[in-house]
């Protein structure tokens, strides 16, 4: 996917696709860390727009769940920005409602990169407590995940959690890629769906660097080069 410079004429629509020939927006327009000067491609997507993205994406939520109550399980460690901004505007609009949602947070960790490569196996981290909180009939699981990409890895943990028998399971990404490498997998609520590129920033890192970044960004060679392992 090439990056470039931001034409104003190509705009950002948030309930589209990036298209493949989406060229990102210029690092200039931007302030981010200075210590990743030299590593990044392009600003993908801004701070602003996924924010106002996840906002939307609480609101077709709770229009969607009726009145079950909510265990929302986050993907760590990608997801926890997502999880953070999406748990508070569901706060925000069970708050305001007729009827008040409660809401629950476990967190789950989930190991299957090497550098910007997937190791073929996925890692389950946490999650213990989840035959304990599914227990409740009307409870509804509202999984958080950073990026969907071959669908395998969630997949794996939905598996997982099927042992637990859930009253009802749904999936939310940020990100979804398209690849040709996809099983046909798709989240119930998607943020963006993006070309398969290697992304950094809103808590996605690329081995532990550039979850301080804000806007969602391409790492470009000189960076995987910089930061590998």
């Amino acid at each position: 996917m090439p990056c470039g410079r931001w034409d104003s004429n190509l705009g950002l629509l948030q309930e589209q696709p990036l298209m493949d020939n989406w060229p990102g927006y210029d690092l200039d327009l931007f302030t981010y860390p200075q210590h990743y000067y030299g590593d990044l491609e392009c600003v993908l997507i801004p701070h602003g727009i996924i924010v106002d993205r996840i906002e939307r994406l609480a609101k077709d939520i709770m229009k969607d769940i009726g009145y079950d109550d909510i265990l929302v399980l986050c993907v760590l460690k990608g997801g926890y920005k997502f999880c953070a901004d999406l748990v508070e505007h569901l706060k925000s609009i069970s708050r305001n409602s007729d009827r008040f949602v409660s809401m629950k947070v476990d967190f789950i960790r989930l190991k299957s990169y090497k550098n910007d490569q997937s190791m073929g196996e996925m890692q389950i981290i946490g999650g213990e407590d989840l035959s304990i909180v599914l227990c409740c009939a009307n409870m509804l699981l509202l999984t958080l995940s950073d990026v969907v990409g071959t669908g395998r890895t969630m997949k794996a943990l939905l598996s997982s959690i099927e042992k637990y028998k859930p009253n009802m399971v749904k999936v939310a990404s940020l990100l979804v890629k398209r690849t040709a490498r996809s099983d046909g997998f798709r989240p119930d609520y998607a943020g963006f769906e993006i070309s398969d590129v290697f992304v950094v920033g809103y808590a996605l890192d690329y081995n532990e660097y550039f979850r301080d970044l804000n806007h969602i960004c391409i790492i470009n060679e000189h960076g995987k080069e910089k930061y590998r392992v």
